[in-house]
């Protein structure tokens, strides 16, 4: 025995066809109004439009960079003809890099974490240096200047006097001056958020070996930087008007109340103090400190190409070997430039792109859920297609109205 559907479905039989089509045309308009619900679920729903960027930043970093720019000892790629590494270079870790392209040439122990004494100031130039206006002035006041290092190195700034932004920079490029990097940090909004912004600031720019305690460079527990890293903020500084021209200047006036007084770059390849001045040099930053030995960032430019090397402590040939291995090294690189295949990049990391969908995927399966997602599709495909099956279905309705469908 059947109840309700029999007697229902009888009465249905015996409904004329008018009314048969229009029951048929309220449906056809439902599943048109469902279609186009369906795909506003879509359209609103991220899950369900294709999978999402789920590399993360080291890896899309570790899938750009080539593991080998990782490895211990010397990384070089030479074609034929390529020259040979420089074999006289003591220091504990280098690199040579292209700084246009961002291509490192080559690499010794290039991501060794090592204490980086003042190169430390490239960072806090790119960290500090757009949010101050050059023109700036500030009178200096005594507790901006407390906390300086013992045997740090000074420009000689000082209490009460006047200083523009500007001056405060030369005294940092060209005299590695610590007091200087305290009163801008000081403008910056402290020491320690200071800091904490120059960690931020690395991290962004894809250099992961450094960690900041003291922005000056100081020698502090815990405080380490790298080869890779610091040619990292070489090459964008470069990139930057203001940092290439403080970094850049050999000589210049500093302040001292109703005169000044000459103060000259400590970066012995740019001034020629003691050492062979280096042809093309533009720059970077030199460092010492007991702890961390010699270090430098040095770039040249030469028939329309830059260069940028880094080199950490070198182990012998005393206080000037610095500036003579990064001598050989940027004569290296320069006879090296399309005669040997990179061993890795400078570039900051790139987001990683969502894979697309093959043409015949099939649905894929979310954890914990019975409904298919659409792998890859757009929305704007799910509203086309759910646009398609409403109009073919008020069609449908029409036709029936009608009186005009027709069995095949």
């Amino acid at each position: 025995m059947t109840i309700g559907f029999r007697s229902r479905a009888s009465r249905v039989a015996r409904a004329p066809r008018g009314a048969r089509a229009a029951r048929a045309a309220r449906l056809a308009v439902c599943c048109a109004a469902v279609c186009a619900l369906g795909a506003l679920a879509v359209a609103t729903d991220p899950e369900a439009v294709g999978p999402r960027s789920g590399t993360g930043t080291q890896d899309a970093k570790a899938a750009q960079e080539s593991p080998s720019l990782y490895g211990q000892g010397t990384q070089v790629r030479p074609r034929a003809g390529a020259p040979e590494v420089p074999q006289d270079v003591s220091a504990v870790s280098w690199l040579v890099a292209d700084a246009d392209s961002g291509a490192v040439l080559a690499a010794h122990d290039a991501h060794r974490r090592l204490p980086p004494a003042s190169t430390l100031k490239t960072l806090f130039a790119l960290t500090v240096l757009p949010g101050l206006p050059a023109g700036l002035r500030h009178t200096v006041k005594r507790e901006e200047l407390s906390g300086i290092g013992a045997g740090s190195s000074l420009v000689g700034v000082k209490e009460n006097r006047t200083y523009t932004v500007a001056d405060l920079w030369r005294g940092v490029f060209l005299s590695s001056g610590n007091d200087a990097v305290r009163v801008l940090a000081h403008l910056n909004g402290g020491w320690k958020a200071t800091a904490e912004q120059m960690r931020a600031k690395a991290r962004a720019l894809g250099a992961r070996d450094t960690h900041v305690v003291s922005p000056d460079g100081y020698d502090a527990p815990g405080q380490v930087s790298s080869a890779y890293d610091l040619a990292v903020f070489g090459r964008a500084g470069l990139r930057n008007a203001e940092f290439a021209g403080y970094c850049a200047t050999a000589s210049a006036k500093f302040p001292a109340g109703g005169w000044s007084y000459g103060i000259q770059n400590t970066n012995r390849l740019l001034t020629g103090a003691g050492v062979e001045r280096y042809p093309g040099l533009i720059g970077v930053k030199n460092g010492y400190t007991t702890h961390a030995g010699n270090t430098l960032i040095a770039a040249a430019k030469r028939d329309g190409r830059t260069l940028v090397v880094t080199v950490m402590r070198p182990e012998s040939g005393g206080g000037f070997a610095v500036y003579e291995e990064a001598r050989s090294l940027l004569d290296w690189g320069f006879g090296a430039v399309g005669r040997v295949d990179a061993v890795g990049s400078l570039l900051p990391p790139r987001p990683a792109a969502a894979p697309e969908a093959g043409p015949a995927s099939p649905p894929e399966v979310r954890a914990g859920s019975a409904e298919p997602a659409v792998p890859g599709w757009p929305v704007a495909g799910a509203i086309t297609g759910a646009a398609g099956v409403g109009a073919a279905a008020v069609a449908l309705a029409l036709r029936l109205r009608h009186g005009r469908f027709t069995r095949g």
